[in-house]
């Protein structure tokens, strides 16, 4: 990539810090909603400046959770099956989960327990992201970090 930027704007951590009640209140969705706005806000000239890109992929079992919510193929769909993420979709996801408690959002498709809880944080920064960069669709890439540090560090191996 022609930028790389990296923001503690992960989904457990946004849910510690700003979010309280299950469902979460209207005045802490705000609170989180503003903090996430300027923090992305803050690099938005630089990620600009690089140009439109061709392509806007994410990467977190967050962003597979919307995407599936969404209506994205399952898991069982295979590693490859194509993935994507909506802005109008996700701006509906983020007003649906906010509404629900975490017990409700495990029935959604591909939520699990030990994620429902952050889910709402996730979507807003989700959301947030798209806003403010103008990306109209995601694509789902099936790894994470983990695995790219993984792939990064075999790549710097000794033949």
């Amino acid at each position: 990539p022609d930028v790389a930027v990296s923001l503690p704007l992960g989904a457990g951590r946004m849910t510690r810090a700003h979010l309280v009640g299950d469902p979460p209140t209207s005045d802490s969705l705000r609170d989180l909603r503003r903090h996430v706005r300027a923090e992305i806000a803050s690099v938005t000239g630089r990620i600009l400046r690089a140009g439109e890109p061709s392509i806007a992929v994410a990467t977190s079992k967050t962003f597979r959770q919307l995407a599936r919510i969404a209506g994205s193929a399952p898991s069982s769909d295979g590693m490859y099956a194509r993935r994507v993420l909506s802005v109008t979709d996700l701006q509906s996801l983020v007003n649906k989960l906010s509404g629900l408690t975490a017990a409700e959002r495990t029935k959604l498709p591909g939520v699990s327990s030990g994620r429902a809880g952050q889910l709402v944080a996730g979507a807003v920064v989700a959301e947030a992201v798209m806003d403010l960069l103008d990306i109209k669709e995601l694509v789902i890439c099936p790894w994470a970090l983990r695995e790219g540090v993984i792939l990064h560090r075999m790549d710097r191996l000794p033949t």
